[in-house]
């Protein structure tokens, strides 16, 4: 009697012991499970944002054909363009880009993974881009500052060449008699910083050896005009100048958004145009004092006395704070929901989703993370 007294508690002891044991293991590994879920969650979160967003260097990649998308994914990590080629590959799936071409690409870590994956499904060049010179790339919403030190580092010419060059009276003078449609509007505008800031449209331009520095800059003044030239009635037709319209996209360009919410953002500036209310673009603040759009704007900044400064004086400003796309302008041509009455945004710069309010609340956030007007 005593001897099975003596094993049962024996075994029940250890069938205790046991469950502890196993209570504790499942504990252990819940709290591991945790902190790998959020260590995993903070790391795709990061990789989603540009690898370096104050990068101006370009890359070349070749893409095989043929190549998954995962594969594509760590080529671009290799080539330290992205910092994940796992998230690369989950974005492209997850947003539904089905068809990345091969070829060779020229690629910045500044880019976001949507510029990168808009960028492959366009197709790349079939034979290498050559080296330090020969092809040069104005990215969307870059300013002439930043398409100034792209001069520099991808044609023989440096910066102070084409700044002194797009300011020259006389070679302006010859630009306006070429392209009066196009240019006509830009020069009554007064105090603006540069007056070809957004007329050098973002594309690829042949910056070889054998090319002037007046051809470098003719291509990129002929490119906006073809692109743009199709939208001159439109414009017209909407009592707009040709800068005005450019203006008011270089504002939308800034914040990469896509075709809805560029609509919807135009909506929100002809809202507050209509209203008589500063536009609150926070970029052009940032353009007129030099920042870049990663960097926070002080109280010195809103106070300043730029024709820039959309805070302090209404209006659209000067004229444009960046070179836009087709797509910014003709968002600017079809605003979105000006019934719905927004009269202002906020964009999250780390997953581009925008909300939209019905009240001026933007003078309440002007030192939030989250801008109200980029």
């Amino acid at each position: 009697m005593n001897e099975d007294k003596k094993t049962n508690d024996f075994e029940k002891k250890h069938s205790n012991l046991g469950k502890k044991i196993s209570l504790s293991i499942i504990a252990i590994l819940v709290v591991l499970g945790t902190c790998i879920f959020i260590v995993g969650h903070q790391y795709v979160k990061e990789s989603l944002k540009p690898l370096n967003p104050k990068s101006n260097d370009l890359i070349q990649v070749q893409i095989p054909l043929g190549a998954s998308d995962k594969k594509i994914g760590s080529i671009l990590q290799d080539s330290k363009i992205v910092k994940s080629g796992l998230v690369f590959d989950y974005f492209v799936n997850s947003h539904n880009y089905a068809d990345l071409k091969a070829g060779y690409y020229e690629l910045s870590p500044s880019m976001s993974l949507q510029t990168i994956a808009d960028r492959l499904t366009k197709g790349g060049s079939d034979q290498p881009l050559q080296g330090i010179y020969g092809r040069m790339l104005v990215r969307e919403g870059d300013t002439i500052s930043q398409i100034a030190k792209t001069v520099q580092q991808r044609s023989r010419f440096s910066s102070d060449d084409f700044l002194k060059l797009i300011s020259d009276k006389s070679y302006l003078k010859e630009l306006k008699a070429k392209y009066p449609q196009l240019l006509n509007s830009a020069f009554k505008s007064k105090n603006k910083k540069y007056v070809l800031e957004g007329y050098l449209y973002p594309a690829t331009y042949n910056s070889q050896n054998n090319v002037s520095l007046k051809q470098l800059v003719n291509q990129m003044i002929a490119k906006t005009n073809q692109e743009v030239s199709p939208y001159y009635k439109e414009i017209k037709k909407q009592n707009l100048t040709v800068d005005e319209a450019i203006t008011l996209a270089s504002f939308i360009e800034v914040n990469h958004v896509g075709k809805i919410d560029r609509q919807k953002m135009a909506g929100v500036l002809y809202n507050r145009l209509n209203s008589n209310l500063p536009l609150d673009v926070k970029s052009a603040i940032k353009y007129a004092n030099g920042k870049s759009s990663v960097q926070v704007l002080t109280k010195k900044d809103y106070n300043s006395t730029s024709a820039y400064n959309l805070y302090q004086y209404t209006g659209m400003g000067p004229g444009p704070i960046s070179n836009p796309t087709i797509k910014s302008l003709v968002a600017v041509l079809h605003p979105r929901d000006m019934v719905k009455s927004y009269f202002a945004y906020s964009v999250n710069t780390s997953n581009k989703k925008v909300k939209y309010y019905n009240t001026d609340v933007s003078t309440n956030l002007l030192f939030d993370n989250d801008s109200v007007m980029r």
